[in-house]
C-alpha cells in the first residue's frame, strides 16, 4: 500500500481496533463532527437530535453503498444553511425539506451519469484548479465560525467578545496541537478527544459548564423526526428548489475535493476504487434520507479527514462505530444533553484546528496536482473564486431567490473553467488520477 507521507500507518483501512481504543477512537470522530453538525440544527431550527440520527444513519448507509472501502464520516452540510433559512422563512420546513430532497437527487443523478459516461466529463467541469479553492472558501468561510465560538462564546450579533472564552479556547486548541505533534503514545491517536477533555475541565471551576440540562433530561428520548406525508405536508416550491440545485454544486465540489484529499491521506485512489460514482450516490443517499426524517443535508466532514490526518487511523470500523454512537446519543437523552454541555469556546478552539485543515486541504489539492498558479488562466480562477466566496457575494434572482456566497463561487469557477482557454485535457486528469495512489 502507498502511503501519502514518511508517517506510519496507525490502522489500516479495514484493520479492527480492540474494544477500549476503538471506543475512545470512536468517540473522538463523534466529537470531532458534533459541533458543526449539531449548530446546522440550531441555527436553521431543525432538530439537533434527528441531526445526530440522520448523519450517523447516513454514514452507515454510505459505507453500505461503498463497502465499507472508503472511511469518510458524513455530518451536517454548512454549505446549504443559507438556503434552508430562505426556504423556512417563505414555505417553512416543509418547503426546507423538499429543497434539501432535491439536493440529494443532484448527487444521485450525477452518480448515475458517471456510471453511464465516465468520470471525465466531472473533472473537466470541476478540476482541482476549481475545487482546490472552492474547497478553501468551506474552510474560510467556516474560519469565523470557529473565531465566533472561540472569542464569543456563539455565533451571531447577539454574542460579545470574552476574554475567558478565548483563554479556554486556546487551551483546549493548545492541547490538542501538543497531543498531535509531541505525544508518541495512545493519546497522539486522540488529540481532538483529548484537546475537548482538557478544555472541559479547564472550563468546569470558571462556571462555564451547566449541567441542569443532563438532570432535566430523560434518559430515553425518541427525536422529533419531521416525516412527509405523516408529520408534514411537502411545500414544493419553484423558487426553492432552484436554490438548492444551486448551492448542492458546492457539496458536490467539496466532496469531490474531501475524496482527493482521503486519497491523498490514506494512500489509496478512491476516485478509482470503489469510485467517485457510487461514492458520490451514497451521499446522495444519505442526504435524501436525512431530508426523509427532518434533518439537514448531510456532506463528508473535512473535520473528520482532519482526525484521520492527524491520527493515521484509518480504519472504517472506527468511523462505523462514531456513526453508531451518534444515532444511539441521538435517543438517549442525557448523554446527548451531556455533550452539549461542552463549552462553545472548547469547541471553537479546536474548530480552529479542524476548519483550518479544510482550508489548507484544498491548497494541499492543488499542491498535489500540480496546478501552476503562475499560469495566468489558472489564478484567475483561484483568485475570483477566493474572493467571491469569502467576501460573501451574492445574485438575487427574485424577491425570494438569490445565489450567493459559495455556491455562487462554484458556479463562477466552472464557468470561467468552461470560458477561458487552455482547458486541461482527459489525459491530464488521468495523470492527476494516478498522482492520487494506487
Amino acid at each position: 500500500m502507498a502511503v501519502s507521507d514518511d508517517r506510519r500507518v496507525a490502522l489500516d483501512l479495514h484493520e479492527k481496533p480492540a474494544a477500549p481504543a476503538w471506543a475512545l477512537l470512536s468517540l473522538q470522530h463523534l466529537f470531532a463532527m458534533f459541533g458543526a453538525t449539531v449548530l446546522v440544527p440550531l441555527i436553521t431550527g431543525l432538530s439537533p437530535a434527528v441531526a445526530l440520527v440522520a448523519s450517523g444513519s447516513g454514514t452507515l448507509l454510505y459505507m453500505l453503498v461503498t463497502k465499507g472501502g472508503i472511511p469518510a464520516y458524513l455530518g451536517s452540510s454548512f454549505a446549504f444553511i443559507a438556503p434552508i433559512l430562505a426556504a423556512s422563512a417563505t414555505a417553512g420546513p416543509e418547503g426546507a425539506l423538499v429543497g434539501c430532497f432535491v439536493a440529494g437527487l443532484v448527487y444521485v443523478v450525477i452518480s448515475t451519469l458517471i456510471r453511464f459516461f465516465g468520470v471525465n466529463w466531472l473533472m473537466r467541469l470541476l478540476p482541482p484548479v476549481v475545487v482546490g479553492p472552492v474547497i478553501m472558501v468551506i474552510g474560510l468561510g467556516l474560519a469565523s465560525v470557529a473565531v465566533d465560538m472561540a472569542t464569543k462564546g456563539g455565533v451571531g450579533a447577539d454574542f460579545t467578545y470574552n476574554g475567558t472564552y478565548f483563554a479556554v479556547a486556546l487551551a483546549s486548541l493548545l492541547v490538542a496541537i501538543l497531543c498531535a505533534t509531541l505525544v508518541r503514545n495512545f493519546l497522539s491517536m486522540i488529540p481532538v478527544l483529548v484537546g475537548i477533555w482538557a478544555g472541559y475541565l479547564i472550563a468546569l471551576p470558571l462556571g462555564l459548564v451547566d449541567f441542569q440540562q443532563v438532570v432535566d433530561a430523560p434518559f430515553f428520548q425518541v427525536p422529533d423526526f419531521s416525516i412527509p406525508f405523516v408529520t408534514y405536508s411537502p411545500n414544493i416550491q419553484q423558487a426553492i428548489i432552484v436554490s438548492f440545485l444551486a448551492a448542492a454544486i458546492v457539496p458536490v465540489a467539496e466532496h469531490i475535493g474531501d475524496q482527493m484529499v482521503l486519497s491523498k491521506v490514506v494512500g489509496r485512489n478512491f476516485l478509482r476504487r470503489p469510485g467517485l460514482g457510487r461514492s458520490l450516490l451514497g451521499d446522495g443517499l444519505a442526504t435524501i434520507l436525512a431530508s426523509l426524517i427532518g434533518g439537514p443535508p448531510n456532506t463528508t466532514y473535512g473535520e473528520n479527514i482532519g482526525v484521520l490526518a492527524v491520527t493515521r487511523v484509518f480504519s472504517v470500523f472506527v468511523v462505523g462505530g462514531a456513526a453508531v454512537l451518534a444515532i444511539i446519543f441521538g435517543f438517549i437523552g442525557k448523554v446527548s444533553a451531556f455533550i452539549s454541555t461542552i463549552p462553545v469556546p472548547v469547541m471553537g478552539g479546536i474548530s480552529i484546528m479542524l476548519f483550518g485543515i479544510i482550508a489548507a486541504s484544498g491548497l494541499r489539492m492543488m499542491i498535489d496536482n500540480r496546478v501552476d498558479l503562475g499560469h495566468t488562466r489558472n489564478l484567475v480562477i483561484a483568485s475570483v473564486i477566493l474572493t467571491i466566496g469569502v467576501g460573501g457575494a451574492l445574485i438575487q434572482v427574485s424577491e425570494n431567490l438569490q445565489v450567493a456566497g459559495m455556491a455562487l463561487a462554484a458556479i463562477v469557477g466552472v464557468v470561467l473553467n468552461l470560458l477561458l482557454p487552455g482547458r486541461p485535457d482527459a489525459s491530464e486528469n488521468e495523470r492527476m488520477f494516478e498522482a492520487l495512489g494506487e
